[in-house]
C-alpha cells in the first residue's frame, strides 16, 4: 500500500480535517481497504507564521525540507503541506526533496481549468493573497485571480488569524466574508471563489456562494491525494 506523508500543524484544526477527509474518501471509494497508510508529521505553525512575516524565505525553504525529509524516513511516497500559505517556497522544497510532493496550488488550479472557470477570488492569509504564486500558476492556464481591496484582506487576514486559525467560527464573520465575495462579483466580475486558505473551509462549507461556484483548496487536496493513495 501507498504510504501518505502530510506536513500538519501548520493549521491544527485543518489538520484533523484532512485526516477525518481522507479517512472518509478512502472508505468511500475503496471500503475493502478500509482505511490508507498516513504519516502525519505536526509541525510548529508559529515557527512557520514568524518566518512569513519576516520574509525569511530561505529559512523557511531549510525547515520545511528538513520537516518533509522525515516524511520521507518513515516511509512516505508522496508528500503534502496541509495548508496554502506555506506553498510560498513550494517550488524550492520540491526541488530539495526526494520525494515528489502534491501541490495545493496546482490541484486548485487544474480543478478551476476543468471546471471552466476564467476569474477568480483568491481569500487567504495576507500573505497568500498578497504573494504571486496562485497568480504564477492560474495564469499558465489562463485563468485570472483577484484578491480582495487592502480593507477586505485585512478583515480576512485578522478573522483568519485570531479566530478561523483556533477553531472559533461566528456567524458574524461568516457574514463578512460573504459580504466580501458579494461586493467582489459586483465590483470585480468574479466567476468563482478560492478558499486559499485550509480554516475557510471550515466556515464557508457551500459549493456556492451568491451564485458562485467555491473552490475548496483543502478538499481539491484531499482529493488529488486520494486518487494516488488508489493507485495500485
Amino acid at each position: 500500500m501507498r504510504t501518505l506523508g502530510i506536513i500538519g500543524g501548520t493549521g491544527p484544526e485543518t489538520t484533523v480535517e484532512y485526516y477525518r477527509r481522507l479517512i472518509a474518501g478512502f472508505r468511500e471509494r475503496s471500503p475493502e481497504r478500509r482505511a490508507p497508510s498516513l504519516v502525519i508529521n505536526s509541525i510548529d505553525n508559529k515557527k512557520v507564521v514568524d518566518l512569513v512575516t519576516a520574509n525569511e524565505l530561505a529559512a523557511l525553504t531549510d525547515f520545511l525540507v528538513a520537516e518533509m525529509e522525515r516524511l520521507a524516513h518513515a516511509g512516505a511516497g508522496l508528500g503534502l503541506i496541509a495548508a496554502n500559505t506555506p506553498h510560498l517556497v513550494f517550488d524550492e522544497v520540491q526541488r530539495r526533496t526526494r520525494i515528489p510532493m502534491l501541490s495545493i496550488v496546482a490541484a486548485t488550479c487544474e480543478a478551476a481549468a476543468t471546471a471552466g472557470l476564467r476569474r477568480l477570488a483568491l481569500f487567504g492569509t495576507r500573505f497568500t493573497m498578497q504573494a504571486a504564486f496562485f497568480q504564477e500558476i492560474f495564469r499558465r492556464r489562463q485563468i485570472a485571480i483577484v484578491v480582495p481591496n487592502e480593507t477586505e484582506q485585512s478583515y480576512i487576514h485578522d478573522k483568519y488569524m485570531n479566530e478561523l486559525f483556533n477553531n472559533i467560527l461566528l456567524p458574524e464573520t461568516r457574514a463578512g466574508l460573504v459580504a466580501i465575495v458579494r461586493a467582489m462579483k459586483e465590483r470585480d466580475a468574479i466567476g468563482g471563489l478560492i478558499l486559499g486558505g485550509t480554516e475557510l473551509s471550515l466556515i464557508l462549507r457551500e459549493r456556492t456562494l451568491e451564485g458562485l461556484p467555491v473552490l475548496d483548496t483543502t478538499q481539491i487536496h484531499v482529493d488529488a491525494a486520494l486518487e494516488w493513495l488508489l493507485q495500485e
